[in-house]
Formats: C-alpha cells, sequence, structure tokens
C-alpha cells in the first residue's frame, strides 16, 4: 500500500472512531439524569463507600460512623453548565468507546505485525485497558470521594463556608481519574523495562523497603493530608508493585 493509501485508511479510522465516540457521547449527553446522578454520587456524604467503610468497622466491632456534612456545587458563569455538561459528555463518550478505539488501532497497525507480535500486542493493549479501567474505579471509589469530603469541608475558621464551582468538582475528578488510571500501568512499565533488562526481579524485591517509602510519597502528594486516604491510596499501589516484581521475574 502506498503511503497515500495509508493515509487513506487512517481517515476512515479516524472517522469511525468519531463516529462511534460521538454516538456514546449523544446517549450520554440525552441521559442527563442518570450521568448527573452518578457523576455526583461521590460527594454525597452516605456515598456508598462510606457506608462499605461503616459495616466493615462494625464488623471488627468498632462503633464507627462519617459525620454527616453538605457542600454546595455552584456554577459562576451563564453558559457552564451547559460546557460542562457537553465536555463531560465528550470525556465519557471517549470511555465508554475506548475498547472499540483500541480495536480499531490494533486493525491499523496489525497487518505490519508478525503471527506472534499480533498476540503479544493484544495481550499487552488488554492489560493496560484492564488495569486503567481498575484505576478509574479505584478514583471513582476510593480516591475521589474521601478527597473531596476532607477539601470541600475544610475550613479555616467558622465563618468560612465552602461552595465548590461545577468546573472545579469536574476538572478535579478528571484529573484523579487519569492520574489513577496511569498510575495502575506500573506492572505494564515494569514487564517492558524487564525486558530490555533495565530492571530485574531481584532488583525490585532488594529496594522493596525503598520503594514502599516512595510509594507512601507519591501518595501524600496525590492525596488529601489524612491518615485513612493515604493508607487506602499506598496499599493497592504497594501491591501493584509486587505484582511487578512478579511480572518482572516472569519476563526475564
Amino acid at each position: 500500500m502506498t503511503f497515500g493509501g495509508h493515509l487513506e485508511v487512517l481517515r476512515q479510522m479516524l472517522i469511525r472512531i468519531i463516529v462511534v465516540a460521538g454516538g456514546f457521547a449523544l446517549i450520554i449527553l440525552c441521559c442527563k439524569e442518570t450521568t448527573w446522578q452518578i457523576l455526583l454520587a461521590p460527594s454525597e456524604w452516605d456515598f456508598v463507600t462510606y457506608r462499605l467503610l461503616e459495616q466493615a468497622m462494625h464488623a471488627m466491632g468498632m462503633d464507627f460512623h462519617f459525620e454527616e456534612y453538605h457542600v454546595e456545587l455552584i456554577a459562576t458563569d451563564l453558559s457552564s453548565q451547559f460546557m460542562t455538561h457537553i465536555t463531560t459528555a465528550v470525556y465519557l463518550g471517549l470511555l465508554g468507546a475506548s475498547p472499540y478505539i483500541l480495536y480499531e488501532l490494533f486493525r491499523f497497525i496489525s497487518p505490519a505485525l508478525y503471527e506472534n507480535e499480533r498476540r503479544y500486542s493484544v495481550q499487552v493493549a488488554g492489560t493496560i485497558y484492564v488495569l486503567f479501567i481498575i484505576g478509574v474505579l479505584m478514583s471513582y471509589f476510593v480516591l475521589f470521594p474521601i478527597s473531596f469530603r476532607f477539601l470541600g469541608t475544610y475550613s479555616v475558621a467558622d465563618k468560612v463556608h465552602s461552595t465548590i464551582t461545577l468546573d472545579s468538582y469536574i476538572s478535579t475528578f478528571t484529573s484523579l481519574t487519569l492520574i489513577m488510571g496511569v498510575v495502575f500501568q506500573l506492572p505494564v512499565v515494569a514487564f517492558f523495562l524487564g525486558k530490555m533488562g533495565i530492571v530485574t526481579s531481584y532488583m525490585l524485591a532488594t529496594y522493596r523497603k525503598y520503594a514502599f517509602i516512595l510509594i507512601m510519597v507519591v501518595a501524600a502528594i496525590i492525596t488529601p493530608p489524612d491518615i485513612m486516604t493515604l493508607v487506602l491510596v499506598t496499599v493497592p499501589l504497594y501491591l501493584l508493585y509486587e505484582v511487578s516484581i512478579r511480572v518482572v521475574k516472569w519476563a526475564e
């Protein structure tokens, strides 16, 4: 195929991706009530994560309850709610169409791959996608609600009350979600580093203690300064590090 032919295939692929992602975005745009009920759920004081933590504490014989709180979300610009609705629908449309996007990208590059490379690419792409989705769920159910609870209710004085803009809410939600999706790619990164001989399983195991400290520092940076959030983020990240050791050992 000529260079122009490749460009034509790429153009058709991009058109199909835009159509599919646009279809998802349109559906999400029409299902406004359900979409925003899901997006705003982590801002509620009785979010499912808090209820599960309370049940876990009760199962251990501890009488623990999260205090009720209410943080008002506001829109300061005339068009801010409409524009936020549009941009959020686009983001969610891309997320919903992401399996199809991966499929189209694989179809585009697969003719240039050998059979064993094709199988290898499918496994790697599938692993990256699954880890990204786990990171997104981790952000939605753990990191963002606890961060919002802490930052939204934090006050320097009793007379100062927080009213959070919708733009700030969605911006923080999106950034934390992307951060966790990227952070959860640690085993994949370790796999490639192991394949290239840059790291070994013995090296990672030897520096396990230092890695734990580094993970705690990273968790402290990306989370609000409270112990519970720090623990809830540090534990899965350290488990990812342990998984990375075994992945590198398998890759050697």
